[in-house]
C-alpha cells in the first residue's frame, strides 16, 4: 500500500480527472475532491478496479468550514505529499464595462480563495511530509486579453499567490510549483465560459490542429511533482505548438 498521498481538487473532469489518473499510475494514493460526488466516486471506482488506490471526498473549496473538516479527515489518512490546486474555471466573455460582478466574484472565490483555503488547511501536513503545492494557473495569469477581465484577474491572483507563497516558504521543506497552461481543449471549460453555447465553445478551437489535452497538462503536472525533492519547477508555461501567445494562434483554413 502506498503511503504517498496526493489530493486533487476539481477532480470530477478535465485536467483534474486526468491528473488523478496519472498520479495514481505514478504510485500515489489519490484523494479526489470536487462538488460533483457522482463523478469523483465513479473515477475512484475505476481507479480502484485498475489496481490503484483512490478515495472520493465531495468538497466545495470555497467553503472554508468544509475545507477545514476535510483537513481534519486527512489526519487519519497518513502523510499528504502533494496538493494539486486545480479547481477553477472561467465564466463569460463580457467586457469590463458590461461584466456582471457576480461572475467575477465567483471566479475569484474558486480560483484564488479556493486555492488559499486548501493550501492553508493542508500546508502543515505538506511541510511535515516534505511535500509539494501545485497551483494550476493559466497563461491568462501572465497576460491580458479583451473579454477576459474577470478570469484574467483571478488567474493573476493565483499566480501571485504561488509566487508569494514560494518566497514565504523559502528554507522550509515544501515546494511550490505553478503550472500555467495555454489553450487546452477539455469537455467543459469553454462550454462553461460560453454559458452552455456549444457553437461558441467549439469555435475557440476551430482550425487549431492540436490544442493541448487534459492528459498533456496532467503529464506536465506529474513530471513536475516527480522531480527529485530538491528540484522546484517554479513556473512552467505549457502551450500547444500552434499557440505562440494568448493572441497569436495558428489556425488552418
Amino acid at each position: 500500500m502506498s503511503t504517498r498521498t496526493a489530493v486533487i481538487t476539481g477532480a470530477s473532469s478535465g485536467i483534474g480527472a486526468a491528473t488523478a489518473r496519472q498520479l495514481a499510475a505514478a504510485g500515489y494514493r489519490v484523494v479526489l475532491t470536487a462538488r460533483r460526488e457522482d463523478r469523483i466516486r465513479a473515477l475512484a471506482d475505476d481507479l480502484t478496479v485498475a489496481g490503484h488506490q483512490a478515495v472520493a471526498y465531495p468538497l466545495d473549496v470555497t467553503d472554508r468550514t468544509a475545507v477545514d473538516a476535510f483537513g481534519d479527515w486527512l489526519d487519519g489518512q497518513g502523510p499528504v505529499e502533494v496538493l494539486v490546486n486545480n479547481a477553477g474555471g472561467a465564466i463569460g466573455t463580457e467586457t469590463v464595462a458590461t461584466a456582471d460582478p457576480t461572475d467575477w466574484r465567483t471566479m475569484y472565490e474558486v480560483n484564488v480563495l479556493g486555492t488559499l483555503h486548501m493550501t492553508q488547511a493542508l500546508l502543515p501536513r505538506l511541510t511535515a511530509a516534505e511535500g509539494t503545492v501545485i497551483v494550476l494557473s493559466s497563461t491568462a495569469g501572465l497576460a491580458t486579453y479583451e473579454g477576459g477581465g474577470g478570469y484574467v484577474a483571478a488567474k493573476h491572483g493565483a499566480h501571485v499567490l504561488a509566487e508569494t507563497l514560494r518566497l514565504e516558504l523559502c528554507g522550509q521543506p515544501v515546494r511550490v510549483i505553478e503550472i500555467a497552461p495555454g489553450m487546452v481543449r477539455t469537455e467543459e471549460f469553454a462550454l462553461t465560459r460560453f454559458r452552455g453555447d456549444r457553437d461558441k465553445a467549439a469555435a475557440v478551437y476551430t482550425g487549431v490542429a492540436e490544442p493541448l489535452t487534459a492528459d498533456d497538462v496532467a503529464d506536465t503536472i506529474t513530471w513536475a511533482v516527480t522531480r527529485p525533492p530538491h528540484v522546484n519547477i517554479d513556473l512552467l508555461v505549457v502551450r500547444p505548438r500552434a499557440q505562440a501567445s494568448n493572441y497569436k494562434v495558428h489556425r488552418e483554413s
